[in-house]
């Protein structure tokens, strides 16, 4: 018995319109929750990186035990680094967002780190001599400054994190990537392409928009550049 010809379903095609019109909700689901793990992850790796790369640009003694530590956390293979989480987290969401902030620290710590190096010492000293203390010397001067770099470090940390996602699809939360997994042990060709198609959109989309915001934050680097 052959498939109908108008039935790419049944015959199991790369490129099947089909399949988006019946999946269409299961597809909706994944990238929502491809997007809720990325969003989450990136968020709270840059929550826990700002403090981190600003105590090792204030206290210099710290810079290499942070950076050391993030680094080697970031050459860990991401299946290991899901099984040493494991007996802390089980098998849930808050695993994969656990692995993928672990990962995110050492692109965002060295680029904000680098960022806040690259403050000219003579606008610090120019912000203290009209009363500015550490605080607002920081919030104010020195992090504004330091965007262009924080930015580009974010940009590189959120489309990794794009990617990773997919590997929760180990423990079931793995947002478009349990799809992938799925179809590939089951051959099933549409629904591999359509979401590994989503994944590269979602990725190349969330760089644009971090690009777009970056440029909103900082006009200066435009001037500049003109």
């Amino acid at each position: 018995m052959t498939a109908p010809p108008n039935d790419c379903l049944a015959r199991n095609e790369w490129i099947c319109g089909a399949y988006l019109t019946s999946r269409r909700q299961i597809l909706l689901d994944a990238v929502g929750q491809h997007l809720r793990l990325t969003a989450v992850s990136v968020l709270v790796g840059l929550v826990i990186a700002v403090p981190l790369a600003v105590l090792a640009r204030r206290r210099r003694w710290s810079a290499a035990p942070v950076l050391g530590v993030t680094t080697i956390l970031y050459t860990i293979p991401s299946l290991a680094m899901f099984s040493l989480l494991l007996p802390l987290y089980g098998l849930s969401a808050t695993l994969v967002v656990a692995g993928l902030v672990l990962y995110s620290l050492t692109l965002l710590v060295r680029n904000i780190l680098a960022g806040l190096r690259a403050v000219p010492e003579e606008t610090r000293q120019a912000a203290r001599g009209l009363g500015y203390g550490p605080i607002r010397l920081l919030l104010t001067v020195e992090l504004p400054l330091a965007l262009p770099a924080a930015m580009a470090g974010l940009r590189i940390a959120t489309v990794s994190a794009v990617s990773l996602v997919t590997v929760g699809a180990i423990v079931g939360f793995g947002g478009l990537g349990n799809l992938i997994y799925a179809g590939m042990n089951t051959y099933f060709k549409a629904q591999v392409l359509t979401a590994s198609v989503l994944c590269v959109l979602i990725a190349v989309a969330a760089d644009l928009l971090l690009l777009g915001v970056q440029r909103l934050l900082t006009p200066w680097t435009r001037a500049a550049r003109a």
